[in-house]
C-alpha cells in the first residue's frame, strides 16, 4: 500500500483486466509462499528475499522496491507497526506476533497489490479477532464495487462493519487508491464515508480496496525512518488489501488466492479464475 502520489482515473477493457489478473496471480501466489514460510526464528529481510525470488522467477518486477527509495520487495509491519515496515535482519519474528505483508508485483506493465496479516505461532484470541474483524471489512467494501455505486460506499461499509464488531481503531490517514499502469493512480478510496458521496463507480475501475484496524485507538505516527506507520498507544494492528476490477458482473478480485475461493463464491462475486 505505499502511496507517495496520484495520477488520472484509468479504466480498464476486459483484455486489461486479464491482464491485471495475470500480475494478481504474481502476488497471491507469492504471499501463498510467504505465508507458509512465516515461522518464530524467521527474519523479516528473510522473508523479503524468499519474495523477491518469487516475483522474479514469475517474469515479473517487485514494484515496492526502490518506489520513492524504499528498500524492499515487500512491507514487513510487526505487531504495533501498522504499514510500511521495512524489511530487516534484525527485524525477527518471535511466537505470538503477527505481521502484516502487502507485496506488489509488475507484469507486464500492469500491477497487482495485496496484503495479508499472519499469526506467528500462537497468537491471542484479541490478535485473531481484529485479524478477521479487518478481512472481513475489506470483504465487506470490496462488494460495494459494482457499477452505479458512489465510491463513498465502499469506505461506509468499511467504516460500518469494523464499528459493529466492537471498539477497534479504522486507520483513517492511509486507504486505498486506484491501480492500473501505475501502482498507486487516483482515487484515493477511504476506509470511512458517508454513504452515496463521491464518484459514481463505472465499468472497468480497479481499486486496491484495503483496511487497517487497530487493537486500540486510530491514531498512528511515523517512526523516524520516514516509512513505517506504528499506532500511537502502541496495540497491534492488522491489514488486508486486495486489487479489484469492478465488472458488470459484480467485482472480480484480481489478487485472489486459493484460500479466497469460498469466500468470493458466497459472495457471488466473479470466479477470478483459480
Amino acid at each position: 500500500m505505499l502511496r507517495k502520489g496520484r495520477n488520472r482515473i484509468e479504466l480498464k477493457s476486459p483484455a486489461e483486466i486479464e491482464k491485471m489478473r495475470a500480475a494478481g496471480r504474481v502476488v497471491a501466489r507469492t504471499l501463498d509462499l510467504l505465508r507458509e514460510a512465516v515461522r518464530p526464528g524467521i527474519s523479516t529481510l528473510e522473508l523479503d528475499a524468499l519474495a523477491e525470488q518469487s516475483i522474479r522467477e514469475a517474469g515479473a518486477i517487485p514494484s515496492f522496491k526502490g518506489y520513492h527509495g524504499f528498500p524492499g520487495s515487500i512491507c514487513a509491519s510487526v505487531n504495533e507497526e501498522v504499514v510500511h515496515g521495512i524489511p530487516r535482519a534484525t527485524k525477527v519474528l518471535a511466537d505470538g506476533d503477527i505481521i502484516s505483508i502487502d507485496c506488489g508485483a509488475i507484469l507486464d506493465g500492469w500491477h497487482g497489490d495485496s496484503a495479508i496479516t499472519v499469526p506467528v505461532g500462537t497468537v491471542t484470541e484479541e490478535d485473531r479477532t481484529v485479524m478477521e474483524v479487518c478481512e472481513e471489512a475489506m470483504w465487506q467494501g470490496i462488494a460495494q464495487m459494482r457499477p452505479g455505486n458512489r465510491l463513498g460506499d465502499i469506505g461506509h461499509a468499511i467504516e460500518s462493519y469494523i464499528a459493529s464488531r466492537g471498539n477497534f481503531g479504522n486507520v483513517r490517514e492511509y486507504g486505498g487508491h486506484g491501480i492500473g499502469t501505475q501502482m498507486h493512480m487516483e482515487p484515493h478510496v477511504l476506509n470511512y464515508s458517508p454513504p452515496g458521496r463521491g464518484m459514481r463507480l463505472v465499468e472497468g475501475m480497479c481499486l486496491a480496496i484495503e483496511p487497517m484496524v487497530n487493537r486500540g485507538t486510530r491514531h498512528v505516527h511515523l517512526l523516524e525512518d520516514g516509512w513505517t506507520v506504528v499506532t500511537r498507544d502502541g496495540s497491534r494492528s492488522a491489514h488486508f488489501e486486495h486489487s479489484v476490477a469492478i465488472t458488470a458482473d459484480g467485482p472480480l478480485v484480481l489478487t485472489a488466492r486459493e484460500e479466497n475461493r469460498e469466500k468470493i463464491a458466497s459472495l457471488g462475486f466473479p470466479d477470478p479464475g483459480f
